[in-house]
């Protein structure tokens, strides 16, 4: 006799799956999946060192252009000449990286002297003019 069958002849077909080898094989996953879940969690900590890939920024040296109030004009302390300036900025701007100028005037400077100044210098290729102030001293 059949199980699961209408009828009591052997020569009909059982449509019916045996599902106990997939039970079976389901339970073995299961059981496999929850032994390795702990295992893959796992980890061992470890501080590694932090490392900075950024390259080194060089900074350009200053040039210190000073114009006292009678119109001379001192690079970095020492007193030159307008022709002398006109080749010590061009000399100045083909260096890498540019250097960048600064500028100090005594408040009694005439404004021509500066101008004249700032015009050598973009004329002979500085691209960084910075002003140089002394606070009020009250």
């Amino acid at each position: 006799m059949a199980m699961g069958s209408l009828s009591d002849s052997d020569d009909d077909f059982n449509p019916e799956i045996n599902t106990t080898p997939l039970v079976d094989v389901m339970l073995v996953l299961l059981i496999i999946f929850i032994i390795t879940i702990p295992v893959m969690n796992h980890a061992v900590k470890i501080d590694l060192p932090k490392a900075s890939s950024q390259p080194d920024q060089v900074k350009p040296e200053s040039i210190n252009l000073s114009i006292d109030a009678s119109g001379n004009v001192f690079w970095n302390e020492e007193k030159i000449d307008s022709g002398e300036l006109s080749v010590r900025i061009a000399a100045a701007a083909q260096k890498q990286p540019q250097p960048e100028l600064h500028l100090r005037a005594e408040r009694t400077t005439q404004y021509e002297k500066v101008a004249q100044v700032m015009s050598a210098a973009q004329s002979g290729g500085l691209a960084k003019i910075g002003f140089v102030t002394d606070p009020d001293k009250k």
